[in-house]
């Protein structure tokens, strides 16, 4: 056991920071000395005197063998790892690296069709052909959910030559599916899997949150400490368990997709955040739990709002647990779309949702919440049920069924292969048949419906037309107004 009273890396930031010497090395401000008037009135001067480049006593994030290495075993001891990586450039950066370090050219890889763009970039920089599952969706609330064992056997059936399987856990809802048996039926085939767990990194310390993915059986996973801990914007982990991922690919990769010049206030912040969770996890996680249950309790008694539990009446595998630290709101029932209502909480009411879609926000309860804070939330859907309810919303929801069903897709070329083509960006109507060169992801539900790479058919185009009929947007490619696409020349 490692004292995980510990912070040498925050420590040794600190001593450097407070050391009086002259300055002849980067960053340009030189401890803040030569930072500009407005900025230093908002950040103040201590900020920069810790903003340090890799001197001798503050190890280097490639190559650590001093504090940061030290740091990352911390972690990896506190989140349940072996081993542990420090990620600058977010959660992005380690999915990037997961997939490089598994796939290369040709490569097969099992993955959910709702994944972060990430993944897609991953899929680009690697050269692996992506083979795509659709995850449970449920058609009522028009929320995707996770992928299902039952979908992965059936894709490692037709692909056993595939080098690994990439999930989402926990969906950006909060929804858990079941990692245990993905896993499991995973590990016969002798591959990784590999999870996007961004929104998880809080699961490790309480028993009342969804299993964390490594105690799951995930072979390596990526946490947005930033997202649902205390570390700064943009600070995330890479964990690895087992023996099925090469630890030295994991480090070659991370050198391709992170910055040569790491900032040391983002290093030091995810040291920060680990001592803070190994020794007061529990208790943070107990008042933010008891402050998400009073919010989810009395949000579902304002008459016309419901938030999202775990489905009653029958099993649901894309659906197993639920983070009830993430709180979404279902606001049709005012004859409001989530668009309008946030923009009404937000400007009238001064509360910010996470996201909105068309018939729900998302909230993040975290460690950093108040009582004040849920009582500001709870009081503007109060008033929003009272003052602006308007007569019930209609929302037709046949348009995402069976979305794997009614859409047909095809990889003509590899997203590699079709993202360095030469391109042209045609009218909507002239694409049929050609070969997309960009994402394409509607929202709701927010599955990609064309990669680079895929043909563009007539019902993948009148899918989407229909979408934005309906009050949804398109995100991911150039065009976000959908008058024209990228395609390959």
């Amino acid at each position: 056991m490692l004292n995980q009273n510990q912070i040498p890396l925050l420590d040794a930031l600190k001593a450097n920071a407070a050391r009086p010497h002259a300055p002849f090395y980067t960053p340009g401000h030189k401890l803040g000395e030569g930072i500009s008037q407005p900025l230093a009135d908002l950040l103040g001067k201590a900020v920069f005197r810790a903003d340090l480049t890799e001197l001798a006593d503050l190890d280097n994030l490639f190559a650590p063998q001093g504090v940061i290495q030290e740091a990352q075993q911390l972690a990896a001891e506190a989140f349940g790892a072996s081993q542990t990586w420090f990620l600058v450039n977010g959660s992005t950066c380690g999915i990037e690296a997961a997939i490089l370090a598994t796939c290369g050219t040709g490569d097969k890889i099992i993955l959910p069709r709702n994944v972060h763009s990430s993944a897609i970039a991953g899929l680009i920089l690697s050269g692996a052909i992506p083979i795509f599952l659709h995850p449970e969706y449920d058609p009522v609330l028009d929320i995707a959910h996770s992928i299902t064992p039952n979908a992965v056997e059936s894709a490692l059936q037709q692909h056993p030559d595939a080098k690994a399987v990439l999930t989402v856990y926990p969906t950006y809802y909060g929804v858990c599916g079941n990692l245990s048996a993905i896993a499991s039926i995973t590990h016969q085939y002798n591959i990784p899997l590999l999870v996007d767990e961004a929104h998880g990194a809080h699961f490790a310390f309480h028993p009342e949150l969804p299993t964390p993915a490594l105690a799951a059986g995930a072979d390596l996973t990526v946490q947005s400490i930033h997202k649902v801990l205390g570390a700064m914007t943009q600070a995330s982990m890479l964990h690895v368990q087992g023996n099925r991922i090469d630890c030295d690919r994991i480090s070659k990769a991370l050198q391709l997709v992170q910055s040569t010049s790491p900032s040391y206030l983002l290093l030091a912040s995810l040291d920060a955040a680990r001592q803070q969770m190994a020794l007061y996890g529990k208790m943070l996680m107990s008042r933010t739990w008891q402050l998400a249950e009073e919010a989810r309790t009395r949000i579902s008694q304002i008459p016309g709002l419901s938030v999202l539990e775990m489905p009653q009446l029958e099993e649901s595998p894309g659906f197993i647990a639920l983070d009830k630290t993430r709180l979404t709101v279902t606001v049709s029932g005012l004859g409001l779309t989530g668009f309008e209502a946030d923009e009404i909480l937000d400007e009238k009411f001064a509360v910010t949702a996470e996201f909105a879609s068309l018939q729900h926000l998302t909230f993040i309860i975290s460690l950093g919440n108040t009582p004040a804070d849920i009582e500001q939330l709870v009081q503007g859907f109060t008033t929003l049920a009272k003052e602006y309810r308007r007569s019930n919303l209609t929302v037709k929801n046949q348009v995402w069924l069976n979305l794997d069903k009614t859409l047909n897709y095809a990889l003509q070329l590899s997203p590699r292969e079709a993202f360095f083509a030469v391109s042209e960006i045609l009218p909507l109507t002239q694409t049929n048949k050609r070969i997309c060169a960009e994402i394409v992801c509607p929202y709701p539900p927010g599955i990609p419906v064309l990669m680079p790479g895929e043909v563009i058919t007539k019902s993948v185009l009148e899918y989407l037309q229909q979408i934005q009929a309906m009050g949804g947007f398109i995100s991911g490619c150039n065009d976000i107004s959908l008058k024209t696409l990228k395609v390959v020349k």
